[in-house]
């Protein structure tokens, strides 16, 4: 299955776990989002991410580049509760 398939089926599956009153919350804030210009500035694949600093857990900051390795580094990014 590919990444784009297990998208939509996460999609699909979020419209009978989360109620719709939340849905159309989360659709109408991802659409000011699209309207606001932001993908325009967004990365875009093959772009190089800048570096970047955040605090660990213990409040210790931890740099991209101290955590990059030949094979790549995964960041994940939680936006919290809607």
């Amino acid at each position: 299955m590919s990444l784009a398939e297990k998208l939509e089926a996460i999609r699909e599956g979020a419209k009978e776990r989360i109620p719709e009153r939340f849905r159309e919350k989360m659709d109408r804030a991802t659409e000011e989002l699209r309207d606001s210009g932001i993908t325009d500035r967004a990365l875009k694949v093959g772009d190089h991410m800048p570096s970047f600093s955040l605090p660990n857990v213990a409040g210790e900051s931890v740099r991209s580049e101290d955590l990059l390795r030949p094979e790549g580094l995964v960041i994940t990014f939680y936006r919290g509760i809607w």
